[in-house]
């Protein structure tokens, strides 16, 4: 893709707005998210994931990611994440460690995390406050790491070839960083853009630009659910154009 059109369809997908919680914003005690999602790219390489969160108290929030690759790879992650800031103030700050465990080929190894987010509501973002709406812009960062894997040769090949199914497989070390702005552009309506940046010890660097339509499903049946029907565009590195459908239950 052109370099001009790259910044014109960003400068497009910033343009299209922000909304809703997401990043640093603790879940409420006792409350739960959980989303089902699957994303298949061009070259049928695809990714089923189970994401939920619970509220623990008032500042930490528990977290669990179950996911399984058409690579042949299956994964299990427990993450806490902690906010860091009194909630006074516009901006908003939390740090996160998680462990697991990933299956590949009959081997498993642990995996582990580190993470950190900051997010603001969008009302308190100059040039943006005036969105009709509302909505917010968040930044994460993510370090993870894992096990010495015993398909070293393979994976090596895959990089090597520029296989865009290396990035349905975990590596043994990536540090990844997300900047997302959303907005509620109907009452049932969301749009979530993202520009994603990738390191990997297997492949490099790599970046890639998601927007998802979110639709809530609630109406006057008021049921907590909403569907998202979302795309995938690399702009950096391996990787092809991906779809992707998920549900969000939350109460």
């Amino acid at each position: 893709m052109p370099r001009l059109a790259r910044c014109l369809l960003l400068i497009a997908v910033l343009l299209s707005g922000a909304a809703a919680s997401a990043g640093p914003w603790p879940r409420e005690v006792k409350g739960v998210f959980m989303s089902l999602s699957t994303e298949r790219d061009r070259d049928g390489n695809s990714h089923t994931g189970l994401y939920g969160e619970y509220g623990l108290t008032p500042r930490n929030t528990l977290g669990v990611e179950v996911g399984r690759s058409n690579a042949g790879e299956t994964s299990a992650l427990i993450w806490l994440q902690r906010a860091r800031d009194p909630a006074a103030g516009p901006d908003r700050w939390a740090m996160s460690l998680g462990a697991g465990v990933v299956e590949r080929n009959g081997v498993a190894f642990p995996v582990a995390r580190a993470g950190a987010a900051w997010g603001r509501g969008l009302d308190a973002v100059p040039g943006l406050r005036r969105i009709p709406r509302g909505g917010w812009l968040s930044a994460e960062a993510q370090l993870n790491v894992a096990g010495a894997m015993k398909d070293e040769d393979e994976v090596r090949e895959l990089a090597g070839s520029g296989a865009s199914g290396l990035g349905y497989l975990t590596p043994e070390a990536e540090v990844k960083a997300a900047l997302t702005l959303g907005w509620h552009a109907t009452t049932a309506t969301m749009l979530v853009n993202q520009m994603r940046f990738e390191e990997r010890e297997d492949s490099g660097f790599s970046s890639e630009l998601a927007s998802s339509l979110v639709y809530d499903l609630g109406g006057p049946a008021r049921i907590p659910a909403k569907i998202e029907l979302g795309v995938t565009a690399p702009l950096s590195g391996p990787g092809e154009q991906a779809v992707k459908l998920g549900t969000w239950v939350e109460f």
